[in-house]
C-alpha cells in the first residue's frame, strides 16, 4: 500500500507541480556538437512495444539527425511473440543488442551477468520515486522505466448509449455483468457480433494482465512478494474465474485463436464489439484507424476484483530499458545517452507525450503531458486510490504466458476444468520456485 500511496503521489507531482527543465536547448546543442565530434558508434536496440514501433523509429532517426555518429537499430519483437524467449534467442545467436528490456525482478535475475548499472544516467535520478524499485538489486538500478500504464474494460461510448446504458454508474463486477446482459440481449439493434473480444490466444492479456488484478492482492500489490514467494494460494480464483467466464462466454468465439490486432482492430475498432479488455497503449492504433473516434467515443471500465477490491484500475510499469554491460564503453555510452535525449531533452519530451502518447514516468513534465482520453482515466484512477499494482513481472520465468495462460486456452476451449487449471497453476509455480 505504501508504493502505491507513493506511486500516486508522485504521479499527481508529476502532472500538476512538476515543468520542464529551463535551459535545456542550450544543454542539448553543446551535447549535440559533442557527440557530431565523438567517433561512429552503432546502437542496437530489440524491443517489445509494438505498437509505438512507428513511432519509435521515427524518435531514433530524429536523435541521429542532431548526433551523426550515432547509428540506431531497431527490431521490435511483441504482440503475439514472446519477448522474453526472442531476447534469449537473440543473444544466444551472438548478436547481443545494446539496448534491450526488462520487466522487474524475475528479469533482473535472469539477465544480471547482462545488465549495466544505470544510476550514472540522467533518467534515473529523475525517475518517479518508486519505479526503479522492482530493477534495483543492493541499491544498483538496472532498468529505466518505459511509462506508466493501465488496464481495463475500454468501451464504445456509442454503444453505450444506444442500450441505455450509463458507464459511470459501473462500478462493481454485479453492474458490469448487468451491462453485459443487457448488450448481449440487444446485439442485432446495436449492430454487434457480441459483447466482448476476449483474446485468449494472447497469453499476455490472460496469463499476466487478467491474472494480475488477482494476484496482485495476494501479494498487497508489492512486487517484490511476489517475486520472493515459494507458492502460492489463488486466494481470489473465485473472482478471476468470474471475469474469465463473462468475458468468454459473451465473447466472439473462438476465443482461444482470437488475437490482438482482431481484438482491438478488426472487431472493436470497427464497432463490432462493445467491449475489450486492454489499456490505455492502444490509443494509438485506434487513432490511426478513427482520430475522432479515438478520442472522444471511448472510455475505460474499472477492473473489477470481486470480494476485493471493485471500482480499480492495475497500474504499473510496462517494461524498463537495460543496457548490455558487456558492450564497449563507447556503445554503452550512446545507448544511454539516446535514452536520456528521449526522456528528458525538450525535443524527446515532446515526442514521449504526442507521438508515444505515454503517462510520463518522470519528474519535468507540463500538466497536460497526458492528452489521450484513455491514458487521462488511468491517471484519474491512480490520483483517486483506485489503482492495483502490477506484480506480474515477479511471477516465475514464462509462469504467466506459458503455464497459466496456456491453461487458461484449454479452459475457455472446454479442455480443461477450472479445478485443475488452479490445481496446474500452483504446482508449476511451485516447481518453479525450486
Amino acid at each position: 500500500m505504501k508504493r502505491l500511496m507513493c506511486l500516486i503521489f508522485t504521479l499527481v507531482l508529476a502532472v500538476y507541480l512538476l515543468s520542464g527543465c529551463s535551459g535545456g536547448g542550450k544543454t542539448a546543442n553543446t551535447e549535440s556538437k559533442n557527440a557530431a565530434q565523438a567517433e561512429k558508434v552503432t546502437v542496437d536496440v530489440f524491443q517489445f512495444k509494438v505498437e509505438f514501433k512507428d513511432a519509435f523509429e521515427s524518435a531514433a532517426k530524429k536523435y541521429t539527425e542532431s548526433h551523426p555518429n550515432v547509428t540506431i537499430n531497431v527490431t521490435t519483437v511483441g504482440g503475439g511473440t514472446d519477448y522474453g524467449a526472442a531476447l534469449k534467442a537473440k543473444f544466444n545467436s551472438g548478436e547481443e543488442p545494446a539496448v534491450f528490456n526488462v520487466g522487474g525482478p524475475q528479469d533482473v535475475a535472469i539477465w544480471k551477468d547482462k545488465l549495466a548499472d544505470v544510476s550514472d544516467t540522467k533518467a534515473a535520478g529523475q525517475a518517479l520515486p518508486g519505479l526503479l524499485t522492482g530493477v534495483t538489486i543492493d541499491g544498483k538500478p538496472y532498468g529505466l522505466p518505459y511509462n506508466i500504464e493501465g488496464y481495463g474494460l475500454i468501451y464504445n461510448k456509442d454503444i453505450f448509449t444506444k442500450a441505455g446504458i450509463k458507464a459511470e454508474d459501473i462500478n462493481t463486477f454485479e453492474k458490469l455483468e448487468e451491462a453485459v446482459k443487457t448488450l448481449d440481449a440487444n446485439k442485432s439493434k446495436l449492430g454487434i457480433d457480441a459483447v466482448f473480444a476476449l483474446p485468449a490466444k494472447e497469453t499476455w492479456v490472460t496469463g499476466l494482465h487478467m491474472s494480475n488484478a488477482f494476484f496482485s492482492p495476494e501479494f498487497d500489490g508489492d512486487i517484490m512478494k511476489a517475486f520472493n514467494a515459494k507458492t502460492i494460494d489463488f486466494k481470489y480464483q473465485d473472482a478471476m474465474k468470474k471475469m474469465l467466464d463473462l468475458q468468454n462466454k459473451y465473447s466472439v468465439q473462438p476465443t482461444a485463436s482470437l488475437d490482438y490486432a482482431a481484438q482491438v482492430q478488426k472487431l472493436f475498432g470497427t464497432g463490432r464489439v462493445a467491449i475489450i479488455q486492454q489499456g490505455n497503449w492502444v490509443f494509438p492504433d485506434l487513432s490511426k484507424m478513427d482520430a475522432d473516434f479515438a478520442q472522444n467515443k471511448i472510455g475505460m471500465l474499472p477492473y473489477p476484483v470481486y470480494g476485493y477490491k471493485e471500482d480499480c484500475y492495475p497500474v504499473g510499469v510496462p517494461m524498463y530499458w537495460a543496457f548490455n554491460k558487456n558492450k564497449d564503453p563507447n556503445t554503452l555510452k550512446a545507448a544511454k545517452d539516446f535514452i536520456d535525449w528521449l526522456y528528458l531533452s525538450d525535443e524527446g519530451k515532446k515526442i514521449v507525450m504526442e507521438q508515444f502518447k505515454f503517462i510520463p514516468a518522470y519528474n519535468g513534465y507540463p500538466s497536460d503531458a497526458v492528452s489521450d482520453p484513455l491514458g487521462k482515466q488511468v491517471l484519474a484512477a491512480a490520483s483517486q486510490g483506485k489503482a492495483i499494482n502490477w506484480v506480474f513481472m515477479g511471477y516465475p520465468d514464462g509462469w504467466g504466458m506459458n503455464k497459466l495462460g496456456q491453461d487458461i486456452q484449454l479452459y475457455v476451449s472446454g479442455q480443461l476444468e477450472w479445478d485443475k487449471l488452479v490445481d496446474n497453476a500452483k504446482k508449476t509455480w511451485a516447481e518453479a520456485r525450486k
